[in-house]
């Protein structure tokens, strides 16, 4: 009986504190904030700390003394440091990665250049066959023919008529749907010569 009689008690306690406690808080009062837990206490000196603990603690202070090391670095003048985090590097192509690492490292000659990179001097006939004469980026003339290879193209059409030499490109690009482009190179007139 008297457990009984105790727990209502407390029970009866409990309701009233509540009431208490609500009837204290104003319409304007903010609502009470909980408690919060108290801070980890520091291990006493001569305590035995764990591996983990000495571990990220090193790692902690490494982490600081570089990037010091780079704010100093980058105020003295002496560099720039990118750190991509995982992200790729907005300053480099989309496309000319893709191209340099399925190709490899570039041939000497006219099959090492870009199609850009040469400059369309001339158009010849040798027999039945016709020549377009460029001017490599090195400063050297070379003739080639219809089938003949650069760095990221072929030769597929000499027009000695017209005066153009008409290329495919290789296109790496995910947005295009065919995996190539034509590129038209003309001879200059001597009315376009003068002009420049």
């Amino acid at each position: 009986m008297t457990t009984r009689r105790s727990r209502a008690l407390l029970l009866a306690a409990a309701i009233a504190v509540g009431v208490g406690l609500a009837g204290l808080a104003r319409a304007g009062d903010p609502p009470p904030q909980p408690l919060k837990r108290p801070a980890p206490a520091a291990p006493a000196p001569g305590a035995p700390v764990g591996a983990q603990d000495v571990k990220e603690t090193k790692e902690a202070g490494e982490t600081i003394n570089r990037i010091m090391e780079d704010s100093e670095a980058v105020l003295a003048g002496r560099g720039f440091t990118y750190d991509p985090a995982g992200r790729r590097d907005p300053f480099r192509s989309l496309i000319d990665p893709l191209n340099m690492a399925q190709k490899g490292p570039r041939p000497r000659g006219i099959a090492g250049m870009l199609i850009s990179e040469v400059d369309l001097v001339g158009i010849v006939q040798k027999g039945k066959e016709q020549l377009a004469f460029f001017n490599g980026s090195d400063n050297k003339g070379y003739f080639l023919r219809v089938g003949d290879s650069l760095y990221d193209g072929k030769i597929t059409k000499i027009d000695r008529s017209t005066g153009t030499v008409m290329f495919r490109q290789d296109v790496n690009d995910p947005r295009s749907i065919k995996p190539f482009r034509d590129v038209t190179k003309r001879l200059a007139s001597a009315e376009e010569e003068n002009n420049l």
